[in-house]
């Protein structure tokens, strides 16, 4: 009887560890692509983040895109991005290679620059097309509001690097709900105006 208790125990540790094992990749999985695509996620987040900047306040056109699409923003998104880029290929030399899904070192900013670029003419293109709709700046437009910035990242991102599918299935999946989380973390802090 303690050799059948001793056995059934070692089977349920063993399946145990195997059906573990490729939640663990698939959590590390979904943890690297969203490292990946920090920059663009900051970027995307820059405008807000620093309205407090005087300069480039004027709306880019405002007919087109709405009074808060501005200069600044689409200035100041793609450095935001350079920069986190930046710091990550420092952070890969020095050792912290855990969540990179790419060699950071055959990269230049270039590819962070894309990434933060291509976030915010994604939202531009967005703002186009609500403008057309009639919806006000702030008003809902569900999943589109939640993956422009997403799609304009890889679309212009991808001239340099194109990621594998299942990331960008992560980051389709994923981003909708991070955004809806830090919009309304946003508005609660009075960072930002609307939820949306």
């Amino acid at each position: 009887m303690e050799y059948e208790g001793w056995s059934r125990h070692k089977i349920h540790k063993n399946y145990l560890n195997q059906t573990s094992f490729p939640l663990n990749m698939i959590l590390k999985l979904m943890l690297q692509s969203l490292y990946f695509f920090l920059p663009a996620y900051l970027a995307n987040m820059s405008p807000v983040l620093f309205r407090f900047i005087p300069w480039g306040s004027q709306p880019i056109n405002e007919k087109w895109f709405g009074e808060h699409k501005t200069w600044r923003g689409l200035i100041i998104a793609p450095l935001i991005s350079s920069l986190i880029f930046g710091l990550q290929k420092f952070s890969f030399q020095e050792g912290f290679v855990d969540l990179a899904i790419i060699d950071y070192a055959d990269f230049s900013l270039l590819l962070g620059f894309l990434l933060g670029l291509g976030a915010i003419l994604g939202d531009l293109v967005k703002s186009f097309f609500k403008r057309r709709r009639g919806l006000q700046p702030g008003e809902r437009w569900l999943f589109w509001d939640q993956l422009d910035f997403v799609m304009g990242g890889l679309i212009l991102g991808s001239f340099i690097y194109v990621p594998k599918v299942e990331v960008v299935l992560i980051l389709i999946a994923a981003s909708p709900i991070l955004h809806i989380i830090t919009n309304h973390l946003g508005y609660w802090l009075r960072i930002r105006d609307v939820k949306w």
